[in-house]
């Protein structure tokens, strides 16, 4: 098992709270953080048609099979349980008692905070970050195999061919979660949404002109958006607008969790392609983009990431707010050569954020090797990109 920079905020966690809700996308290794966090607890997976018809029949009688707690996974299958933990809970002293994971965000969590509020805590387990793979040794240091690969557990634990894996994984997700959730009639239209959302993945989201492109109606396209960013996979990126008098874009901007995933969507086939495709700096900003959200939540954090566009159509890929009120601003270059050229926002940018009270930090993350400083910039490679967090003023 390759070690979860979640695995202490886990346990520290289940020594405050009753119980802790582990959410994030299937195949994230929810499951296998739970077992290894708790290994003493019983486990059981409401997966299991037995063990679900079960809960639902009689979750009094199946919660008693329990008395010490136990490790309950993809809960968001018998949500009829949760009532019953309540009085479990209140009942006793214990800390820790119940592991919960689950993979579906929206629902679970409503579920969970209108029976279990001030009980459990919750955590949002990714899929790996870059930093959690090169512990492992895992890390590629080819940047188009790091795109390609993606950073689901199972293409590296079990060592799977990631054409192989995406492919049984997208047609998984689209038989298990959509069709509960949204029940889906016509999964092509779908499959070509989705798809079409991988084609726009770094641009301002317009339900209209997607919903254009595929051929529905803009609220099919928000609804089915709802459901990838509910499963984990995709979300849109807000936008930065406070302390400034300049009229900025108010647009969210649209990601994948998973670039592996986005490539498979894409029909892209090997890493090599990436070289010379079009949306090859799409993708790369894809990836710092998720690696610094993955990085906050798999830490057991919740991440201040934004972008910043204003009217003119000056923009700032990336803006993260550190705890100690810094903005930092991230300028997202897939290229290995550095050119000063990629600065030009950045210091345009700077002079009104100061002018507005603001502490920056100026950053151009890229596709090469070395890290460096150019005038009043760091120069990040892509490899260290979740070790820099120098701040200046």
């Amino acid at each position: 098992m390759i070690q979860r920079n979640m695995l202490k905020p886990l346990k520290d966690r289940a020594a405050q709270f009753k119980a802790v809700l582990i959410t994030g996308p299937r195949q994230s290794g929810k499951t296998t953080l739970a077992k290894a966090a708790f290994p003493m607890k019983p486990y059981v997976s409401l997966e299991n048609p037995d063990e679900r018809l079960t809960a639902s029949a009689d979750p009094r009688s199946f919660l008693a099979r329990f008395p010490e707690g136990a490790v309950l996974d993809e809960a968001q299958r018998v949500p009829e349980l949760f009532a019953y933990l309540q009085q479990i809970l209140d009942e006793s002293r214990e800390k820790g008692i119940f592991i919960i994971t689950g993979s579906q965000h929206l629902g679970l969590t409503k579920t969970v905070n209108q029976s279990l509020a001030g009980r459990v805590a919750t955590l949002e387990l990714m899929p790996f970050t870059y930093q959690e793979l090169a512990k492992g040794r895992y890390a590629s240091e080819r940047l188009g195999d790091a795109l390609f690969s993606g950073s689901y557990p199972p293409v590296f634990d079990q060592q799977i061919e990631p054409v192989a894996w995406y492919n049984s994984y997208i047609e998984t997700y689209l038989e298990r979660d959509v069709r509960q959730i949204l029940n889906v009639r016509d999964m092509i239209a779908f499959r070509r949404f989705i798809a079409l959302c991988a084609g726009n993945i770094g641009q301002l989201f317009n339900a209209s002109r997607l919903g254009a492109d595929c051929g529905m109606a803009s609220v099919t396209v928000a609804q089915w958006l709802s459901v990838l960013e509910g499963t984990y996979i995709a979300f849109r990126l807000q936008p930065y607008f406070r302390n400034f008098r300049k009229r900025v874009v108010k647009t969210p901007k649209l990601y994948f969790w998973d670039t592996g995933l986005a490539i498979r969507l894409l029909g892209i086939q090997t890493p090599e392609q990436l070289l010379t495709h079009p949306l090859r700096g799409a993708l790369f900003e894809n990836w710092v983009v998720s690696e610094r959200l993955k990085s906050g939540l798999n830490s057991g954090a919740k991440p201040n990431v934004y972008f910043w566009r204003d009217s003119s159509g000056l923009e700032v890929d990336l803006l993260e707010e550190t705890a100690d009120r810094i903005l930092q601003a991230t300028e997202i270059k897939s290229g290995a050569t550095f050119t000063s050229e990629w600065t030009k926002n950045l210091f345009k940018w700077k002079p009104p954020a100061v002018e507005d009270g603001l502490k920056t930090n100026l950053r151009v993350v890229y596709g090469g090797d070395s890290d460096f400083s150019f005038q009043d910039c760091d120069v990040v490679s892509w490899q260290n990109l979740q070790l820099s967090h120098n701040a200046k003023t």
